[in-house]
């Protein structure tokens, strides 16, 4: 289509040349009044082109890489760099790692901008986005053979909730309103309940909202849950969701502090709920904020593709991302495990491909709830 316009163009250009004998401007003639001599005015011929748009993946149209703040930005910034890096040696292509402000914004940005951004939002956001403007699923994360996962509500271990329904006026603390785990499906489990908290804190993340219970600054806190790995990887739906009882007392971060741990070492349980994101600032979290209770299951967060993102350059990532978690199948310390697998990072440890309607229960609850996102 570019090469016919070009062609249209010459051709055009070139009558244009020959009728005025080689001259490079329009001329006319016209005879003055009462005369026969003739005067000559000069117009200039003047052309407009529109520049045409770099391809999706240039260094001047660099895919984008939308990352939800769901915990630190430090930690996403970092492993989102490696994972630009792999994606960048795998395809050509170019790319540019972005951390939106909100789950919001992460929307906003993927409507905003259909065909170069690709966004890891959970559930929700997918739903919400592609009620929108069309934005369409591609991989769901695997955590540890689990492409589900779990809200849990954490109260402090010494408190006397005992149930849901103790919850009533309670100081709330979540990551953000958009956060599936963390706000959406708590909040359908406190309307089953008939439950109304009180003050509510936006705590900016899921480790965030779990150190507001351990600092005191809220009665309780929604976050997500990934089931704990016990010393014969057995836990299974149905299973109590915290660590036993017996074991709790001994529950730490590990030497090098990349994991929370409990038991002794030849049959050690390891958290993997948002708790262990925060052991750092609160390496005795696990002693001092327990699990109220957990949620039904919930389909894990996604991968998903501005609508209008070309179709080429969309296989050319995918095929990508498969071969770049792969790399973890031969090697725990693969470049896959200090990126996404990362686990203060989302702790994707691997990918299985999605569709949309695997998200359909989370759209009944949007519609219950007529929830919409806010800013």
């Amino acid at each position: 289509m570019k090469f016919t316009k070009i062609l249209v163009l010459l051709l055009v250009l070139g009558l244009i040349a020959a009728a005025c004998a080689g001259e490079a401007d329009e001329t006319t003639t016209t005879a003055a009044p009462g005369t026969t001599a003739a005067t000559t005015t000069t117009t200039e011929a003047t052309t407009t082109t529109e520049e045409p748009m770099a391809e999706v993946g240039s260094a001047e149209n660099p895919v984008k890489v939308l990352f939800v703040p769901s915990v630190e930005a430090e930690v996403i910034t970092t492993g989102g760099d490696i994972m630009k890096a792999a994606l960048e040696d795998a395809t050509g292509l170019n790319f540019e790692v972005s951390i939106p402000t909100s789950y919001a914004a992460t929307i906003e940005e993927m409507c905003a901008s259909p065909d170069n951004t690709m966004g890891f939002i959970p559930g929700l956001g997918y739903v919400l986005a592609s009620n929108r403007c069309g934005v369409d699923v591609s991989f769901k994360a695997v955590r540890f053979g689990w492409s589900v996962y779990w809200a849990q509500i954490l109260v402090p271990s010494d408190s006397d909730i005992e149930s849901i329904e103790d919850l009533e006026g309670l100081t709330w603390a979540f990551p953000d309103t958009g956060s599936t785990s963390g706000f959406m499906v708590p909040s359908l489990m406190f309307a089953e309940a008939g439950v109304t908290p009180g003050e509510q804190v936006e705590a900016g993340g899921h480790p965030q909202a779990a150190l507001a219970v351990y600092r005191g600054e809220a009665d309780f806190a929604t976050t997500f849950f990934s089931p704990p790995l016990t010393p014969d990887f057995d836990w299974a739906v149905g299973d109590e969701p915290e660590i036993p009882d017996d074991i709790i007392d001994s529950c730490a971060p590990n030497e090098d502090g990349s994991k929370l741990l409990c038991g002794p070492e030849d049959a050690q349980w390891r958290v993997l709920d948002a708790r262990a994101s925060a052991r750092t600032d609160a390496p005795d979290i696990i002693q001092k904020v327990k699990i109220l209770t957990i949620s039904p299951e919930i389909p894990n967060d996604t991968l998903s593709f501005g609508p209008e993102f070309p179709a080429d350059v969309r296989a050319q990532i995918e095929e990508a991302l498969v071969a770049f978690a792969a790399e973890c199948d031969t090697d725990d310390n693969c470049a896959w495990n200090q990126s996404i697998g990362n686990q203060d990072f989302y702790g994707w440890t691997s990918i299985d491909p999605a569709t949309d309607s695997e998200y359909d229960s989370l759209r009944k609850i949007v519609d219950l709830l007529n929830y919409e996102l806010e800013g």
